[in-house]
């Protein structure tokens, strides 16, 4: 499975972006998918995250009521709200086949081009 996310761009403190997550040369069925983010100078840090049969998700405490995680087969997308700039940062997604969907980078084995998302205050 190759990945690639984009949706990424400059907004606003408050306002809202959506990200994507792309498979291509396969699907996501029985992958866990990860989302998570690299500020500058600090380390990648989990944001999101659905195991593998779709049935758990989690959030970071930090964007927890903000952003909402939703996937199908194909695609899978961060719908980011009350953005702040804090959230600025390079998102990656991952995946981890029949993973539990843990916060753990580590645990992900397939990783997508990152993209960046601003929030200007």
């Amino acid at each position: 499975v190759q990945l690639q996310a984009f949706g990424g761009g400059l907004v606003q403190a408050g306002g809202s972006l959506r990200l994507s997550c792309a498979a291509s040369r396969g699907t996501f069925y029985n992958y866990a998918v990860g989302w998570f983010r690299q500020a500058p100078g600090k380390e990648r840090e989990f944001v999101a995250a659905f195991s593998w049969s779709g049935t758990n998700t989690h959030y970071a405490d930090s964007v927890k009521g903000r952003f909402t995680f939703s996937r199908d087969n194909n695609k899978a997308y961060l719908q980011m709200d009350s953005l702040k700039p804090e959230d600025t940062a390079v998102y990656y997604c991952a995946t981890d086949f029949v993973g539990a969907g843990t916060s753990a980078p580590h645990n992900y084995h397939n990783w997508g081009q990152g993209t960046q998302v601003t929030v200007s205050s």
